[in-house]
């Protein structure tokens, strides 16, 4: 699968089939985050593989979105390890774990499994049930598995609406 195939079969998967990712699958899908550039090169992502049943049952605690997956990446990055811009010290870690969460998703999708970007969750209490440290920030939680249904993206605004020359 080319890369413009890739991006256009990625969907936002809601429903996952029972089958476990193997270890091997999950390894080279990790292996694609660790590949993503990162601000300054601090590479301050962390990933946390989540396939302990009952830990994703507490999840649900912190976010209804797991949709059934056996399998739930939690994307963060280390507050004391990311770049922060220099003149107004933004933070720039969820930056560096969104390209990392896409990296891994887009892997997935050639691959023929999916995923669905999760955001609304309870931070303090989702690292609390992972035993996270506070300078850890939960930034994206990405359930991956294989679909149950496949879908087409969804529709995409037109180029000239979102582009501006100048």
């Amino acid at each position: 699968m080319d890369y413009f195939e890739c991006i256009q079969k990625r969907f936002s998967c809601r429903s996952f089939k029972e089958e476990k990712v193997s270890k091997e699958i999950l390894e080279g899908v990790l292996q694609a985050g660790l590949l993503a550039p990162t601000a300054c090169n601090y590479q301050p992502e962390r990933i946390v593989v989540v396939e302990d049943p009952s830990i994703i049952e507490r999840l649900k605690e912190a976010t209804r979105y797991t949709f059934n997956a056996k399998t739930i990446l939690i994307v963060c990055h280390d507050k004391n390890e990311s770049w922060h811009r220099g003149n107004d010290g933004v933070d720039h870690g969820i930056v560096d774990s969104t390209i990392v969460a896409t990296q891994m998703v887009l892997a997935l999708t050639s691959l023929g499994l999916a995923s669905c970007y999760v955001c609304s969750f309870k931070e303090k209490l989702a690292r609390e049930i992972l035993g996270l440290s506070d300078h850890l920030h939960i930034d994206i939680m990405l359930p991956i598995g294989y679909p149950k249904e496949v879908l087409p993206h969804n529709k995409r605004k037109d180029l000239d609406s979102i582009v501006i020359y100048k």
